[in-house]
């Protein structure tokens, strides 16, 4: 659906609103699972990101597509939960698994490549086992270089979108996408070896 409309947009209708769930839902609960590794805030912390965009609407110039909004909403208003007292209180630290329906694509050379027709059991079990340890490396990254990494692989954002969302020049963005990446390529190759 296209979105554009919104920049001029002072309220939304709920059909738009579920339209916009639909759409993004996934990524947003995603990025918020990545951000604090805890399911239930997740499920919580997504609600509250539409909540914030349906009532925040007239705040959407338009000047970045609605998924960089989007996810910029996800990002400050999962900041925001993790500075308050709450989050600083519980214990959040359950084993992140983001196993996606397509491989992203900046890593998809390190993994098993699918064939045309379809795949074996074990060739699967295979291809699902090493993106899960690409993604423990990710994980286990900086948050900075983490973070980078899954706006630009998994989300597909570009440099610009990512420093506009981050706050930080092209150039910060582009040199730890470069640092991010040659970290989990060297990691993943002293795994392999």
């Amino acid at each position: 659906m296209d979105y554009s409309f919104l920049a001029e947009a002072q309220n939304i209708d709920n059909d738009t609103l579920a339209s916009l769930m639909d759409d993004y839902g996934n990524d947003v609960w995603n990025y918020v699972y990545f951000l604090t590794r805890n399911m239930e805030q997740a499920d919580d912390l997504s609600q509250e990101v539409f909540v914030r965009a349906y009532t925040g609407i007239a705040n959407y110039r338009g000047d970045c597509s609605i998924k960089t909004w989007l996810l910029t909403i996800t990002r400050n208003t999962t900041f925001t939960y993790r500075k308050s007292r709450f989050f600083r209180s519980s214990l959040w630290g359950e084993t992140l698994s983001l196993d996606s329906e397509s491989p992203s694509p900046g890593l998809r050379q390190m993994m098993p490549q699918k064939s045309a027709s379809h795949p074996s059991a074990e060739v699967e079990v295979i291809r699902k086992a090493r993106m899960h340890e690409i993604w423990n490396i990710v994980l286990a990254l900086p948050e900075k270089f983490r973070e980078i990494l899954l706006l630009h692989v998994r989300y597909e954002l570009t440099t610009v979108e990512i420093a506009d969302m981050l706050g930080i020049s092209q150039g910060t963005v582009k040199s730890r996408l470069s640092r991010a990446k040659n970290k989990v390529r060297k990691q993943w190759e002293e795994m392999i070896e």
